[in-house]
C-alpha cells in the first residue's frame, strides 16, 4: 500500500488509497455511529490506526514544528538586532532600515494565500522542506551583499517571506490533523511559545554574534546552518497525516479539496471580525499616537495615561461585546469595534515608552524581553487558559450546544477583566515614567553615572583601619 511518504512533491496528498489501516468505527451521526453531545476523543491506539502515526512519534512531530517555528522567528528578529550596524554599513536611514522589514512583511503578506492553496491540496511536507530550504540559501546569500547594493538586501528579505509563508500556513494544519480536543489545544499552545522565544532570541543572538564574530554579517549566517537541520528534520521525522480523520474518527476517504473560488466565498463569511480588526488597528494606532501627542506639551506623564484610558475604556465593551453575544450580532460587533480601537491605542506608543526610558546600547535587549514578557503573559498561555476554563465549566453542566457556548463565553470574559489590570499597571507606570525618562536622558549625555560592582560599598573601620566592604554584608 502507499503512503503520504512516496508521494511526488506536487501530488494529492490524501489519495484515498493513501489511507491509515482500516478497521476504526465510521462517521459520527447519521451515516455513522450515533453522534453524542460531546464530541468523542480517540484513545492512543485508535488516534494511531486513523492518523497512521504514533503517539509518540506524533509529539515528536510537534517538536521539530516548535523548532522551525522558534527558528522562523529567530530569522524575522535577528535583523533587527543589527539593524543600527545594517544603517552603517550600507549608510542608509531610518526609512531605508524600516523599508527592509515592510518588504518582508509585504512578501510574507501575499505569498502566505498562496501556500495556503498549495498546502491545502498538495504534500505539505515537501512544500515545507522545500520552502525552508529556499528562505536558508537567501538568507545566507543575503549576508554576502556588498555595501552598493542596499536594493539587493530588500530583495532577499523579500523572497525570505517564500520560506516563512510557506512554512507559518501549513505546519498548524499538521498539528490539527495528529490531535483533537485538549490535545491541540495544549500542542497549539507549546507551537505558538516560540514565538515570543524566538523573537527574543532573534534580539539576542543577532547583538551577540555580531560581538563576537566583530562583523553583523555573521548575524546572517547563524539561522541558515539551523535551517538545514530543520530541513533535514522535517524530512526525516515529519510524517503527513491524511486530513480531517482524525476529526472524523474515521479511516473513510478523506476530504476533497473544493476550488478557491469555493474555499473564498466560504471563508469570506467568517471574515468579518477580521476586518473589524485590521480597521480598528490602524484606526486605534493612529488615534493613540495623536492623541499622546497633542497631551505631552501640558502632561509628560501623557503616553502611559493614554494606554492605561484605551485599556479601561476597552475593558467594558469587550465585556459587553460577549456578553451581548447570543442576543445580537449587530451589537457585538459594534462593541468589538469600539474596544479593539480603544484596545489598540498602546501598541505604538508602548514601543515609543520602551525606547526613551532604555539607553540606546540597551534597546535591543529590552524590545527581546518585552516581546518575551508580551507573548508569555498574552497569546502563548491564554488559547490553552481559555479552552482549559471552558471545559471546567461544561463538566458541571449538561452537555448541549448552550452549555458549549455559556462556557466559552463566561470563559472570554476573563479578558476584560485582564485588560482593566493592564490599565491600573499603566497608571503605576505613569507614577515612575518621568524620572525613567530623565535618568535614561542624563546616562546618553554622560551626566549620569552608573554605579557598578565596586561602586557598591563603604567605608567602615576593621582591624584600626579603613576597609571597604560590599553593603549587603554591613546589611546582613
Amino acid at each position: 500500500m502507499a503512503g503520504p511518504e512516496n508521494e511526488p512533491f506536487l501530488s494529492q496528498a490524501d489519495d484515498p488509497d493513501d489511507g491509515p489501516v482500516p478497521g476504526t468505527p465510521g462517521l459520527p451521526g447519521p451515516m455513522g455511529n450515533p453522534k453524542s453531545a460531546d464530541p468523542e476523543v480517540p484513545d492512543p491506539e485508535k488516534l494511531q490506526r486513523i492518523t497512521g502515526v504514533s503517539a509518540a512519534h506524533s509529539a515528536l512531530i510537534v517538536a521539530v514544528l516548535c523548532y522551525i517555528n522558534l527558528l522562523n522567528y529567530m530569522d524575522r528578529f535577528t535583523v533587527a538586532g543589527v539593524l543600527p550596524d545594517i544603517e552603517q554599513f550600507f549608510a542608509i536611514g531610518d526609512s531605508s532600515s524600516g523599508l527592509i522589514q515592510t518588504v518582508f512583511i509585504s512578501s510574507y503578506m501575499v505569498l502566505a494565500p498562496v501556500f495556503g492553496y498549495l498546502g491545502d491540496r498538495y504534500n505539505r511536507k515537501y512544500l515545507m522542506c522545500g520552502g525552508i530550504a529556499f528562505w536558508s540559501l537567501v538568507t545566507l546569500g543575503s549576508s554576502f551583499i556588498p555595501r552598493e547594493q542596499f536594493w539587493l538586501l530588500l530583495l532577499t528579505r523579500g523572497l525570505v517571506g517564500v520560506g516563512e509563508a510557506s512554512y507559518s500556513t501549513i505546519a498548524p494544519t499538521l498539528i490539527a490533523d495528529l490531535f483533537v480536543a485538549d490535545q491541540r489545544s495544549r500542542m497549539l499552545s507549546v507551537f505558538y511559545f516560540a514565538i515570543p522565544v524566538g523573537s527574543g532570541l532573534g534580539y539576542i543572538a543577532g547583538s551577540k554574534v555580531k560581538d563576537v564574530a566583530g562583523d553583523w554579517h555573521w548575524a546572517l549566517r547563524v539561522t541558515p546552518g539551523l535551517g538545514v537541520v530543520a530541513v533535514l528534520l522535517l524530512f526525516l521525522v515529519v510524517r503527513e497525516p491524511p486530513r480531517g480523520a482524525v476529526e472524523r474518527h474515521s479511516d473513510s476517504p478523506p476530504l476533497s479539496p473544493t476550488s478557491w473560488r469555493a474555499d473564498l466565498r466560504a471563508l469570506a463569511r467568517n471574515l468579518i471580525f477580521g476586518l473589524i480588526t485590521c480597521l480598528t488597528g490602524v484606526l486605534g494606532v493612529g488615534l493613540g499616537v495623536e492623541i499622546s501627542r497633542r497631551l505631552r506639551h501640558s502632561n509628560p506623564r501623557a503616553d502611559p495615561l493614554v494606554c492605561a484610558a484605551g485599556l479601561l475604556g476597552s475593558a467594558p465593551f469587550l465585556f459587553l461585546s460577549v456578553a451581548c453575544a447570543r442576543g445580537s450580532i449587530v451589537a457585538t460587533y459594534v462593541f468589538i469595534f469600539i474596544g479593539e480601537t480603544l484596545l489598540s491605542m498602546n501598541w505604538a506608543i508602548v514601543a515609543d515608552i520602551l525606547l526613551y526610558v532604555v539607553i540606546p546600547t540597551r534597546r535591543s535587549t529590552a524590545e527581546a524581553f518585552q516581546i518575551v514578557l508580551a507573548h508569555l503573559l498574552g497569546d502563548a498561555g491564554s488559547p490553552y487558559l481559555i479552552g482549559l476554563m471552558s471545559d471546567r465549566l461544561r463538566r458541571n453542566w449538561p452537555p448541549s450546544f448552550l452549555s458549549e457556548f455559556r462556557a466559552l463565553q463566561f470563559s472570554l470574559m476573563l479578558c476584560a477583566f485582564v485588560g482593566a489590570l493592564g490599565g491600573a499597571a499603566f497608571l503605576g507606570t505613569a507614577i515612575f515614567i518621568e524620572g525613567d525618562r530623565r535618568r535614561a536622558q542624563l546616562h546618553v549625555q554622560g551626566l549620569l553615572h552608573e554605579a557598578g560592582p565596586e561602586d557598591d560599598r563603604i567605608v567602615v573601620p576593621q582591624r584600626g583601619r579603613s576597609t571597604r566592604v560590599p553593603v549587603s554584608s554591613v546589611l546582613i
